[in-house]
């Protein structure tokens, strides 16, 4: 739904400091129910990906899955979107690492139900290990990246760390890779290898 998309645009330039009346004009002319919160767009590429799979369009069941940015701008987004602002169910997916900023942001929003999934380490991780390594390997070889992995792989940086280390760090290595995976991971898995925090998100939704 475009109109969705133009909702996403207002929230992220009113968090950025601008007006709120056209996210709030956005909100209630949709209407929007709930706004799944995450850091960045490779987690968007992911969930929307899932969504896909499953039949489920999500903008027409009142669903933003929005990039905040960053997992440190949760409270002014949670703030906004949620009962002090918008009054919007707020969701959410975030790392381990994040889990503190996710829990206090959506207490001070005063969000009754903390509705936030946490991967192990991040949501690349999680996938990779559902997958396997040589999976993903294989992945990547079919996207023709395959000789821009064994060139980073004779990294001297990469010795010693482990072969899954290793991919979850090329992931991240060339700006716009960790959304294309995000999306070409997610369509491979088998249905029953989805990781727990994604599928619990999505079913949650």
């Amino acid at each position: 739904m475009t109109d969705m998309g133009a909702f996403q645009e207002a929230v992220t330039a009113w968090a950025a400091g601008g007006p709120g009346d056209p996210a709030r004009e956005l909100a209630s002319r949709l209407p929007v129910r709930t706004v799944v919160l995450l850091e960045g767009a490779s987690d968007v590429a992911a969930v929307s990906a899932l969504a896909a799979r499953r039949g489920r369009n999500l903008a027409a069941e009142g669903v933003c899955v929005l990039s905040m940015g960053g997992a440190m701008n949760i409270a002014r987004f949670a703030a906004l979107l949620g009962p002090p602002g918008l009054g919007l169910r707020l969701a959410g997916l975030c790392d381990e690492a994040e889990r503190s900023y996710y829990t206090r942001g959506f207490e001070r929003a005063g969000a009754a139900r903390q509705e936030f999934f946490v991967c192990a380490a991040d949501l690349e991780d999680e996938l990779i290990r559902a997958l396997g390594v040589p999976r993903v390997a294989d992945l990547v070889r079919a996207e023709g990246e395959l000789r821009a992995l064994q060139t980073f792989l004779r990294q001297p940086a990469q010795r010693g760390r482990t072969a899954q280390q290793q991919v979850r760090r090329f992931l991240g290595t060339k700006k716009g890779r960790k959304i294309h995976y995000g999306r070409v991971l997610v369509e491979a898995l088998d249905p029953d290898r989805v990781p727990a925090p994604l599928d619990d998100l999505l079913t949650s939704l």
